[in-house]
């Protein structure tokens, strides 16, 4: 099995690129629209054909290169069944597999950063997405995000994992690459096994984090699997310059 992470700086944000030896197939776990031709020029340089992208929930942060690579290569877009997305090929269930060519990802419904939000077990790595993330975990006071929900879905779900199950985060802004559930169970600051419910719904009531900039772009545009919306700032244009400057796009 072939496995990549790629590093999107401008949202932070990590792209897992896992690829079938022996079909040959690949998908892409949270591709951003700015670094799509990066992630071709891997798939085709490791001889893969991208059969799907996979979005952990509707982001906020940046536009899903879904619809673009869809455009691009015939990639199929499958996303949460939550969110009832159009644009998507196929609905992602928890207790449903989801595979393509060699490859199964075990889908896991982890509301509470988002309420469609899902993480995928393969193997011996789980793609948390922005419900856990290397000591922290996204913030829940928007989209539908519900402090409760997240701490359960992380000590009901992800927390029951084995320890040693490798946790890969979508964002990370320290130069972090992975933990492990074990790890996080121990020492994460707001979701440690020695946190309760109240102190963890106290910390991220007392956050205070700005309103996020690019999130009334983001979100219409990634409900529809990766449209940047016309009138965008000249300050966030750079969030979108791959669909508009790309050939492919």
């Amino acid at each position: 099995m072939i496995f990549r992470q790629l590093f999107e700086p401008l949202s932070s944000t990590y792209t897992y690129l896992l690829g079938c030896e022996e079909t040959g197939q690949a998908i892409l776990i949270d591709p951003v629209v700015v670094a799509m031709d990066r992630d071709l020029a891997e798939v085709r340089r490791l001889e893969l054909t991208l059969a799907y992208t996979v979005d952990t929930h509707i982001h906020a942060d940046h536009i899903t290169a879904a619809l673009e690579l869809k455009r691009a290569v015939g990639s199929k877009i499958a996303a949460p069944a939550h969110d009832h997305l159009p644009c998507a090929d196929i609905g992602l269930e928890e207790g449903k597999p989801f595979r393509a060519g060699g490859i199964e990802l075990h889908p896991l419904h982890t509301p509470g950063h988002t309420d469609g939000h899902f993480a995928y077990l393969f193997g011996e790595r789980v793609f948390t997405g922005d419900a856990l993330l290397i000591d922290g975990c996204g913030r829940t006071d928007f989209q539908n995000g519900d402090a409760g929900a997240l701490y359960r879905s992380v000590h009901e779900k992800l927390f029951s994992l084995p320890e040693d199950v490798l946790v890969y985060p979508a964002h990370d802004y320290h130069d972090r690459r992975v933990s492990t559930i074990g790890q996080e169970k121990k020492r994460n600051p707001r979701l440690g096994e020695e946190r309760t419910l109240d102190e963890f719904r106290q910390i991220m009531a007392g956050l205070n984090l700005p309103y996020p900039k690019f999130i009334d772009y983001a979100v219409p545009g990634n409900r529809q699997c990766g449209v940047c919306p016309s009138g965008l700032p000249e300050n966030l244009e750079k969030y979108c310059r791959q669909m508009t400057d790309s050939p492919q796009g």
